[in-house]
């Protein structure tokens, strides 16, 4: 072969292409790749939405039960909040959670209220046992208290 038929063959050749694939077409591959991938954040982005609206649910419904007890008298009011703990406990972190006593249900609802209220507060009452104890909180500071930590309930 002679530099001039080298040159003069050159001309006959054609673009380079991938093997099987049309020029500027996605291969079906990658196209099922980037639905999929569309797919599950979708999927996340509404179990995410689901999961912070139940938790706004929980802290709505709570609140109006706390509103609710605040109607009682401050016996059964004890008994409505400490059964409403209960509940909210039971509903985010399940019933092995609910079913704790003392200073373990002290740490449990502080932990879920984010506060040392009820090991060391006025929420102590919830923990020691509502018939036992001689003195008992006045009962708008412990509506107070528990509306404000209901309220602030993470969703």
């Amino acid at each position: 072969m002679s530099p001039a038929d080298t040159v003069s063959g050159i001309e006959h050749l054609r673009g380079l292409h991938l093997p099987g694939h049309a020029a500027g077409l996605v291969e079906g591959e990658i196209v099922v790749a980037m639905a999929l991938g569309f797919a599950a954040a979708l999927v996340a982005g509404l179990v995410r939405h689901l999961y912070r609206r139940s938790r706004i649910g929980v802290r709505r419904s709570a609140l109006n039960a706390l509103a609710a007890a605040g109607r009682l008298d401050p016996e059964t009011r004890l008994v409505a909040q400490a059964r409403l703990l209960r509940r909210i406990v039971r509903t985010l972190q399940g019933d092995e959670a609910a079913s704790l006593r003392g200073p373990a249900w002290a740490v449990r609802l502080d932990e879920i209220f984010a506060t040392d209220a009820f090991s060391n507060g006025i929420g102590r009452v919830f923990v020691d046992g509502l018939y036992g104890r001689r003195e008992r909180p006045d009962p708008a500071l412990l509506d107070a208290e528990l509306n404000r930590l209901i309220g602030r309930l993470r969703g």
